[in-house]
């Protein structure tokens, strides 16, 4: 790339906050970008609730398009998979720019976001990344790597909240979201881990995207979480191997199970915690759920207003 390359920025929703929706693409727009920048608003089909009928892609563009019409955003309806990683595969191939880039649709790009890491990838980066502050209610917390490059090692080790979805920006066509990912469930960890076994990702650390937290469409779906974990130890079996990365996705297994009520499995799951690595705080916590001395919803409150995860 020469000179300041064109991004496209994919945006996906289900057309079910149109205000947040709103927010969000302004705010990619608003960006001091020196190239050409533009959106792709990628509308995909809600979740079946309550029985009620599934509504068409097509129909839930007709209705994002009135709320986020202008003349750098193109509305596009899901032509892949249902759910995220489809909408995303769909924004990509609807892209014509040197660049891609996702943004949530509940969170913010803040001033100075895609300038910066572009000026990296300039300087010979493939895939960037940036630091965040998770937003829970009304408390702000910065998360940050500590470090201007994340290896496949650190991602092995650690999920690394800050490697998150809304800051990836990388070259459109080399990589794509895998839609096998059960419930769109951790294709974000498994792209940027694709990439970081290919290259060592660029990282500014500055927390320069907003990340809201508390409209997560994917926070509480226990058995989504569980087959999302189960298959990223499938796909990346490096995972069982490092203690402290093992010990934390049982850990989560552990925990997902136990919010579900499934006593045995969270026993199962949270001894397998102990013997990859004693320390891990997860197992005791899920074991705790699992008893009935806690909800998983006050943990995960607890949780999030420190601006962490489970």
């Amino acid at each position: 790339m020469s000179g300041w390359p064109s991004v496209g920025v994919i945006v996906a929703t289900c057309g079910d906050r149109a205000g947040l929706l709103r927010e969000a693409v302004a705010a990619v727009l608003a960006q001091d970008y020196p190239g050409e920048l533009s959106a792709v608003v990628v509308a995909d089909a809600p979740l079946p609730s309550g029985g009620r009928v599934r509504a068409s892609s097509a129909a839930v563009a007709v209705q994002v398009a009135g709320a986020v019409a202008g003349p750098r955003v193109r509305v596009v309806a899901n032509a892949l998979s249902p759910g995220l990683p489809g909408a995303r595969n769909t924004g990509i191939a609807a892209c014509d720019t040197d660049l891609v880039a996702f943004c949530d649709d509940d969170d913010l790009w803040l001033p100075g976001k895609l300038t910066a890491q572009v000026r990296e990838l300039l300087d010979g980066g493939e895939f960037a990344s940036c630091g965040i502050e998770v937003e829970h209610g009304h408390r702000r917390v910065p998360r940050l790597a500590g470090a201007s490059c994340v290896t496949a090692a650190d991602l092995v080790r650690s999920r690394m909240v800050m490697v998150h979805s809304s800051t990836f920006v990388f070259k459109r066509g080399s990589l794509w979201v895998d839609e096998s990912a059960p419930g769109g469930q951790n294709e974000d960890w498994d792209l940027a881990l694709r990439a970081a076994k290919r290259r060592p990702l660029v990282h500014v650390d500055q927390p320069l995207v907003r990340v809201r937290w508390a409209g997560s469409h994917y926070a509480a779906r226990w058995a989504d979480r569980i087959a999302g974990l189960e298959w990223m130890l499938a796909r990346h079996p490096e995972l069982a191997v490092d203690p402290r990365g093992a010990a934390r996705v049982y850990g989560q297994l552990a925990f997902s199970h136990a919010a579900l009520g499934h006593r045995r499995a969270a026993a199962r799951w949270a001894a397998r915690t102990f013997a990859a690595r004693l320390g891990e705080p997860r197992a005791p916590i899920a074991l705790a759920v699992a008893a009935g001395l806690v909800s998983a919803p006050t943990v995960l409150s607890a949780l999030h207003h420190r601006g962490h995860g489970i």
